[in-house]
């Protein structure tokens, strides 16, 4: 750990050194153009295979670079990064030889790690036909990777936070990339909008605009209340139902 907080202080001093008010700058707040969806292996950092610095790059990493539906951490990155931050570009981002690409086409448990790659193993069901008619097994898992970024750039669509965005002035463009750890290049899959709104006559959804007439119709309804329930007094009660004295005589046979 030493050796980081020693990296950490060259690094201040060097930014220090080319640039006094950096900091200054970067505490002020943050307007990133981009989000940055992306895998997360160790092999791929972000900002240093885009050459963007501190400010420029909204980042969320997971196993495999996956968009899923039921994930809200990534849900609440792309909205926020959306609706708050106004980000320009999506990316999503794989690389080959990917491990969790790899492990989905296998026939293997790993543990706890089988529901996320449940979600790779369904883009293998979709592909199927291309994906088996490649006989190199290397060739057939490039192929799953750029497979995977493209359908995880068509689960971005599918979001209401997209959907809604596009119907702004000025909505995010979306963007599949793949990087080659070997050669260091990124590569772009050319996900066009027209692939996107593919099915989007399935998927496509718009806010309800009745909403909020029924929610007004439900709050100007009266309110009912219940008739409160009448206190009464037991020993009054049992008192009333006695003989009122001494003398009284039983009843009349």
């Amino acid at each position: 750990m030493e050796s980081i907080l020693e990296n950490n202080r060259k690094w201040v001093k060097e930014q220090r050194a080319a640039d006094p008010d950096f900091f200054n700058r970067l505490a002020d707040g943050q307007q990133p153009k981009y989000l940055f969806i992306g895998c997360s292996d160790s092999r791929v950092p972000a900002s240093a295979i885009t050459g963007t610095g501190p400010g420029e790059m909204f980042v969320h990493r997971n196993i495999a670079n996956m968009v899923v539906h039921t994930d809200f951490n990534m849900l609440s990155v792309l909205q926020y990064a959306v609706e708050v931050l106004g980000v320009q570009d999506i990316i999503v981002c794989g690389h080959y030889g990917c491990g969790g690409v790899a492990a989905a086409a296998s026939n293997k448990q790993y543990g706890l790690i089988d529901g996320w790659l449940t979600n790779i193993r369904d883009v293998i069901r979709v592909h199927e036909m291309e994906f088996l008619r490649i006989s190199d097994e290397d060739s057939r898992l490039r192929r799953l990777v750029e497979l995977n970024v493209i359908e995880q750039v068509r689960n971005l669509a599918k979001t209401s936070i997209i959907q809604n965005a596009r119907k702004g002035a000025k909505p995010p463009r979306l963007h599949g990339l793949v990087y080659d750890i070997k050669e260091g290049l990124l590569t772009d899959l050319k996900v066009e909008d027209d692939m996107i709104s593919e099915f989007n006559h399935i998927y496509g959804t718009s806010a309800q605009k009745h909403a909020a007439k029924v929610l007004e119709k439900e709050t100007d309804k009266p309110k009912l209340t219940a008739d409160k329930p009448k206190l009464t007094d037991e020993k009054s009660e049992k008192k009333s139902s006695e003989p009122s004295g001494k003398n009284s005589k039983p009843a009349a046979k």
